[in-house]
């Protein structure tokens, strides 16, 4: 790969919402749509893809996956949930994403838990797996270009694209197949 450094500052890997850049008051869902378009608005593949749309909130709501809303305007807890449910989404199913946050919004709406704590330790947390990424990722392609070295072929560049894309996929099923496991204790833990 020729420039390893600018591919990797292409993948937007910075792709949280700070709680600092969360508004103290509560914003109506048109609002809401416009605060996560323009924080996840790059990583979209293309133009017709939405970030969040009317529909996917309101599927959220009816699924249970945050608290009910009051007066049609969502807090500060319901857009770190939010946030929260965006990221997960990628990766796991909607019914394993409820399963994960339900004890979450219990604690909100039952015991008054502040989510701002640990909301930032998310964040903090994601910024450093993005860290250790992009170095896992830098050895990755050393890797590979050694391997495509071995072959005898006129299509190094695609071969290389081939591995790596076959590689990325197989760390994100490991990833994926590790948070399920998880999601499957804390769904035991939810039915007790």
């Amino acid at each position: 790969m020729k420039n390893v450094n600018e591919y990797l500052n292409n993948l937007q890997l910075h792709s949280q919402l700070p709680i600092e850049e969360i508004p103290n008051l509560d914003l109506y869902m048109d609002q809401v749509i416009q605060l996560f378009e323009s924080k996840f608005g790059l990583l979209k593949r293309d133009d017709d893809e939405k970030v969040l749309t009317k529909t996917m909130i309101n599927n959220y709501a009816k699924g249970k996956l945050f608290f009910p809303i009051k007066n049609k305007k969502y807090t500060k807890d319901h857009l770190m949930l939010i946030s929260m449910i965006y990221q997960l989404k990628g990766a796991l199913s909607i019914n394993d994403v409820k399963t994960t946050l339900y004890k979450l919004n219990k604690m909100i709406v039952e015991d008054k838990f502040d989510l701002a704590q640990l909301y930032e330790s998310y964040v903090q947390l994601a910024d450093d797996s993005m860290k250790q990424l992009r170095s896992e990722i830098k050895q990755l392609i050393e890797d590979v270009e050694q391997h495509i070295e071995t072959l005898d072929s006129n299509n190094a560049d695609y071969l290389q694209e081939l591995l790596l894309v076959a590689s990325f996929v197989n760390m994100s099923n490991y990833y994926r197949r590790a948070a399920e496991k998880i999601v499957d204790q804390i769904a035991q833990r939810n039915d007790k």
